[in-house]
C-alpha cells in the first residue's frame, strides 16, 4: 500500500505487522478500540542510520515536517511525587514544559524525563517513542495542531520503523488531552 504521506516503499496496516514493534505498542493496536479502525495505523521501515532529522526528512519526504510529531517523555513534581506524561507536539515545535505542560500536570517542577526512566517506563527504545501503548493513566498531551492533522508521522516505539496515524486517532487515545499552545517555536 502507498504511504499518505512521506516518500515511503511501502506502508502496511499496523496490526498485520505486529512482530516489527514493540510489546505495549503491538498491545496497544490489538487492543485499539477508538473510532478510527486500527487498519488505518499504518507501520512504515525506515533506516535506523538515517533517524536524525535533516536526513530522514531528506530521503523519506521533504513534507514530513509538518505532518511529523516528536512524543517526548516529561516528569512534573510537586510535593515529592513525580507525574510521568507523554507531550505530542510538532516536530517543527517544542513542547511548552515550563508553562503549558507544567500546569496541565499541576506540577511545581516539570521537565524532560531521563533517558533511563523514558525507556524502561515505556518499554520502548529512545528516538522512538511513540503515544501508541504508554503505561496505563499517562497523560498524553496532544497539541491541537498535531489532533487536527489527517496523518502523523510519529515514533513505533523502535529507532527502526514509524507509524502514521490520524490526527484524530491520537486525540482519543486512552489519557489523551487536545491541548491549544502545547508546542512552540
Amino acid at each position: 500500500m502507498r504511504a499518505p504521506i512521506g516518500d515511503f516503499d511501502h506502508a502496511t496496516p499496523a496490526p498485520e505487522c505486529l512482530d516489527e514493534l514493540t510489546a505495549p505498542v503491538a498491545a496497544a493496536v490489538r487492543a485499539w478500540t477508538g473510532s478510527v479502525p486500527a487498519e488505518q495505523i499504518l507501520y512504515v521501515d525506515t533506516d535506523p542510520r538515517w533517524a536524525d532529522t535533516a536526513v530522514f526528512v531528506e530521503h523519506y519526504g521533504r513534507d514530513l515536517p509538518e505532518r511529523s510529531a516528536n512524543c517526548v517523555v516529561v516528569a512534573g513534581k510537586r510535593g515529592g511525587e513525580t507525574t510521568l506524561a507523554a507531550c505530542l507536539v510538532l516536530s517543527t515545535t517544542r513542547a511548552d514544559v515550563n508553562g503549558v505542560v507544567r500546569r496541565r500536570l499541576g506540577a511545581r517542577k516539570a521537565s524532560f524525563a531521563p533517558m533511563e526512566t523514558a525507556t524502561g517506563e515505556t518499554g520502548m527504545e529512545y528516538g522512538g517513542i511513540t503515544p501508541l501503548g504508554l503505561p496505563d493513566g499517562w497523560p498524553v498531551l496532544v497539541d491541537a495542531a498535531v489532533a487536527d492533522l489527517p496523518y502523523v508521522l510519529v515514533g513505533s516505539g523502535r529507532r527502526r520503523g514509524k507509524l502514521l496515524v490520524p490526527g484524530k486517532a491520537l486525540a482519543e487515545l486512552p489519557d489523551a488531552a487536545v491541548v491549544e499552545g502545547l508546542g512552540i517555536s
